[in-house]
């Protein structure tokens, strides 16, 4: 395998003069530059990451950090982080932290030692506690905002009235909305929008796990609201529903509707298909790595990016029973 003074003997400069062309090229002539680009090429030369770590006191690791890695959803988040943080040679650090605020904090400064910024995503520590971790390093908010910080959200605002306006089309008028965790920005967010839509009258059924059981259980409390719909945190809560909802013998959707958010890729593997609220959740990933590279450089304003999200009618919604 080539070594750095292989590299500068092929290009015929010091090995010096080498390490700089290639890990700080605008401190050599643009001749040289390209006389050791072309000789490490030649020689399939692959540098040291430690040793260009230790000379120039970046680790080339970012760090993320997701509530649970078995939703669906997170690991389209972790794929649009991985692969933006790929096209700038950088390795990215994941950690789960299972839902648990306490156990977060704890990773984060951990991570926060061993990577050059972090992607924070859902986070359900309180705002105080997240302002602290900016304080100590490079860090962006995905599904979370907090001011002043720089985040990457969602409109899940427009979505949940999406969700309700095409429910009132079909006929519906009384709705159970199944929540997500207490502590989960996203879901004050979305039910701060459950009275927008004139004419749905929507029941609350309380805070429930972002999980297929979380939706088993949900699915007796929404039946007994007497409603004819079900809006769901997100679709894997609406899995959950759909299960309970085959078990009693309830058709979906001519005895009740269901819809979801997120639309993860198990929502067309069912029957009924599941109608959703799209997310671009891959983009997202992306969106917060480039933004992490201008938190670095100072350049990030804090002004807080949100993605458009669109209904996707599918099986599971039909019009309201007589």
């Amino acid at each position: 395998m080539a070594t750095l003074r292989d590299v500068a003997s092929a290009a015929g400069v010091s090995p010096a003069t080498a390490s700089r062309a290639l890990s700080a090229p605008d401190t050599v002539s643009m001749a040289k530059r390209h006389q050791v680009i072309e000789a490490a090429e030649r020689l399939n030369y692959k540098p040291n990451r430690s040793a260009q770590a230790l000379a120039s006191g970046q680790s080339r690791h970012i760090g993320l950090v997701l509530p649970d890695l078995a939703n669906p959803s997170f690991a389209a988040i972790a794929k649009g982080v991985q692969a933006q943080a790929r096209g700038t040679r950088y390795s990215v650090l994941v950690a789960d932290t299972d839902e648990d605020p306490r156990a977060e904090r704890a990773i984060v400064r951990d991570l926060q030692t061993s990577v050059d910024g972090l992607v924070l995503c859902s986070p359900r520590m309180p705002e105080e506690e997240i302002r602290e971790c900016a304080a100590a390093g490079p860090l962006v908010l995905v599904n979370r905002e907090v001011d002043g910080l720089p985040s990457v959200t969602f409109d899940s605002a427009a979505g949940v009235t999406q969700a309700l306006q095409h429910l009132r089309a079909l006929g519906h008028h009384r709705v159970a909305y199944v929540g997500g965790p207490e502590a989960s920005w996203s879901d004050a967010h979305r039910r701060r929008a459950l009275g927008t839509v004139e004419g749905v009258d929507v029941v609350d059924v309380g805070a429930h796990r972002p999980i297929h059981t979380g939706g088993v259980a949900a699915a007796d409390l929404a039946l007994g609201t007497g409603a004819t719909a079900i809006l769901c945190y997100n679709d894997l809560i609406a899995l959950g529903v759909l299960s309970r909802l085959r078990t009693r013998g309830v058709d979906v959707p001519n005895d009740i509707s269901v819809v979801g958010f997120d639309d993860i890729g198990a929502a067309t593997y069912v029957a009924p298909t599941l109608t959703t609220v799209a997310i671009p959740l891959t983009r997202a990933g992306q969106e917060a790595t480039s933004l992490l590279s201008q938190v670095r450089d100072t350049s990030a304003d804090g002004t807080p990016v949100r993605l458009p999200v669109e209904l996707v009618v599918r099986d599971s919604s039909g019009p309201a029973p007589a």
